[in-house]
């Protein structure tokens, strides 16, 4: 017995070692075969004497029970996030901001090293044993995801030497390049849809419940930053606080640079750049700090981001492709815009095959043909633009892109408005642009019908169930759920959702019928101004245009739009078949950022409109999404909630009525 207790401890140490060894300093002892061996023999003593498993055992990285779900850890210290920089110039105004706060003129000290594109984590250490891992969440409150961090190798769930009694680190934990290509490809022979690039799969991995399937993802971590226990270490720096944590055994940026020449870390990010795509890891940017941590306390922080750090993020990512055709697609106004479609690409982990060229003029500016190689990035990392041409590249026999003369879809002759750039298609029955209304009308910003997407607006529409909003109101459950990949249940639970969007209030239900020109804010202008639904269908265009906000282009638009005779009717139909809240606008007070940093969900039939709700919500500082998650904090529900009610007791939300939710307010 004392044998195989002996044996255990030492084994268990021979495995931190050698983690330790591949995994902080990328210098192992011994093969993957050998390290299996050990952990066998580790395994198999654990389970003749599982009384002595212990927490911190390397074997509870990966054998961990599944989680029933994601209790919320509050940071003793908060996790703030940054702001950005995007030039060379705007760093030294961030120069110049810190050392007029601190009536400095000569330099000081700053330090740079990379911006992993990752999850920011914090992990607790309590005797130097770890104990919670959580995400940063709010920056106050985050999730405990321990389960899965611990399965992190680069996580040492002891530290080395002597650590304070508490203390927590922040990281981090992002998923290798190489790693994220074979998931992906495994995904793809499963059948599953596969990761949009390696942050999000990190995000699904560390918000899985069973460790098992984070354990099978290899993670890794890279630790940037102390929160408690600070003060006790008595470093003086974030350079001697990295060689610190390097000491505890934790794993610290390979990367950096301090120095008191702004321009030879503006050299370091460059330098950064230019070797991104050698990386093993996707990073997108830097983080320039105050290097000196009296400074750093000097200079404090504010509301959200602290003055002393920025980060310095990269230009939009791009790459170079063909372009193999030009289509039209016809939008809601009617607006045909030209895509050019490309051979596909990846770029910043996304594989592009499509991007627009939004009209005529710039396809002349740029001078785009099919055939070209072309410059696309992401602008701002999600969007495809074609930004130039490569013209020494150019085929021969290529032909200037021509704008269509009809609409592509219905047929019907494009005109062009003076002073316009754009061509649009008149017909008010075209197919496209009523396809485009119905996906809008049901969007979030307008009546917010949960689980009606585009995809299954289309199979409506192609199964001829619907061809005006009003047709939703009017959809029966039986049809629905013979729509290919629904059900009875998935159809109950659309109906439900479209009873409960009936109540909306009159600027949401005008910005909801698409008119072009009215947005949101312009349709809670003319509720405010036409409380009654039927006087602004009649309402003259001059009528309109008295109206703060309203210029002639937005009356002539509404007067357009609602004088049509199909459009009047479906407008009228609609008055009859929703709950308009007619009335004005709820006056918000200051609610004194009751809610800040929380996130709200709004479902069912309340006493004032849900915009109203909305609006309170976001003045007291939470923010309020259109689906339940296990980062909503409350459910709103009234009468008949739907599915998000049960969706929020999956995720163990609390739900709320509106009197609790007064409360909540102050």
């Amino acid at each position: 017995m004392a044998d195989d207790r002996d044996r255990l401890e030492e084994l268990r140490q021979l495995i931190e070692q050698h983690n330790y060894r591949y995994h902080i300093l990328d210098d192992p002892l011994v093969s993957d075969a050998e390290w299996d061996a050990l952990m066998r023999e580790l395994l198999e003593l654990e389970a003749r004497h599982p009384g002595w498993v212990t927490p911190e055992s390397p074997s509870q990285r990966v054998h961990g029970a599944p989680a029933a779900g994601f209790n919320a850890v509050e940071h003793a210290v908060a996790m703030l996030s940054l702001d950005n920089a995007t030039s060379a110039d705007e760093i030294r105004a961030f120069d110049t901001r810190v050392r007029k706060f601190l009536g400095e003129k000569s330099p000081i000290a700053y330090c740079i090293e990379p911006k992993y594109d990752g999850i920011a984590v914090e992990l607790t250490y309590e005797r130097g044993v770890f104990r919670i891992g959580s995400t940063r969440g709010d920056g106050r409150t985050g999730e405990d995801v321990s389960h899965n961090l611990r399965t992190i190798r680069s996580v040492p769930l002891r530290l080395r030497g002597s650590p304070p009694q508490v203390l927590d680190v922040r990281g981090e934990a992002f998923m290798p390049l190489a790693a994220f290509r074979r998931l992906n490809e495994e995904r793809l022979d499963e059948g599953l849809q596969p990761f949009a690039n390696p942050r999000n799969s990190t995000a699904g991995t560390l918000r899985q419940l069973d460790p098992k399937v984070a354990a099978a993802r290899p993670l890794e971590i890279v630790i940037y930053g102390i929160g408690r226990g600070h003060d006790e270490l008595g470093f003086g720096s974030q350079g001697e606080s990295i060689a610190g944590l390097r000491e505890f055994g934790l794993k610290t940026s390979e990367l950096f640079c301090a120095s008191y020449e702004i321009d030879e870390l503006i050299a370091f990010h460059a330098k950064l750049e230019n070797e991104r795509d050698s990386l093993r890891y996707e990073i997108d940017g830097s983080v320039l700090k105050v290097d000196d941590f009296a400074l750093q306390k000097r200079l404090g922080e504010l509301n959200r981001s602290p003055r002393w750090a920025i980060a310095f993020k990269f230009p939009a990512r791009q790459s170079t492709t063909r372009v193999i055709g030009i289509e039209t697609s016809v939008g809601r106004t009617g607006a045909l815009t030209p895509v050019a479609v490309l051979e596909p690409v990846a770029i910043g982990g996304v594989t592009v095959e499509h991007a627009s060229l939004h009209n005529q003029d710039e396809i002349e500016r740029l001078d785009v043909r099919v055939g070209d190689t072309v410059f696309v990035e992401r602008a701002g990392d999600v969007i495809p633009k074609v930004v130039r041409v490569v013209l020494d590249l150019r085929p021969g026999r290529t032909r200037r892109h021509k704008p269509p003369e009809n609409c592509p879809v219905c047929d019907t002759p494009a005109v062009r408005p003076e002073g316009e750039v754009v061509k649009r298609c008149p017909n008010p029955n075209c197919p496209a642009k009523q396809r485009e209304r119905l996906r809008h009308f049901a969007s979030r910003g307008a009546l917010d019908v949960e689980g009606l997407g585009e995809k299954l607006v289309d199979q409506l529409i192609d199964a001829e169930l619907l061809t005006r909003p009003s047709d939703l109101f009017g959809l029966k459950i039986d049809r629905i759920a013979a729509l290919d990949r629904m059900g009875q249940k998935s159809a109950q639970n659309l109906v439900s959702a479209i009873e409960n969007s009936r109540d909306v209030s009159l600027g949401r239900f005008l910005y909801a019928l698409g008119i072009r020109h009215v947005g949101e804010r312009i349709g809670e202008v003319l509720a405010a101004s036409f409380p009654d639904p039927i006087t602004l269908l009649d309402a003259s265009k001059q009528e309109l245009e008295e109206v703060d906000e309203i210029g002639p282009t937005i009356a002539e638009s509404l007067r357009l739009s609602l004088d049509e005779p199909e459009n009047r009717a479906e407008f009228l139909q609609l008055v009859d078949t929703l709950r308009i809240q007619s009335g004005p606008e709820l006056e918000v007070g200051n609610e004194s950022e009751a809610l800040a940093g929380k996130t709200v969900v709004i479902t069912g039939t309340l006493s004032i409109p849900r915009s109203q709700w909305k609006k309170r919500i976001l003045a007291a500082g939470a923010k309020v999404t259109g689906s339940v998650s296990k980062k909503t904090d409350y459910l709103l529900a009234g009468e008949n909630p739907g599915s998000k009610l049960e969706k929020a007791r999956e995720c163990e939300v609390e739900v709320v009525g509106e009197d609790r939710m007064e409360e909540l307010l102050g």
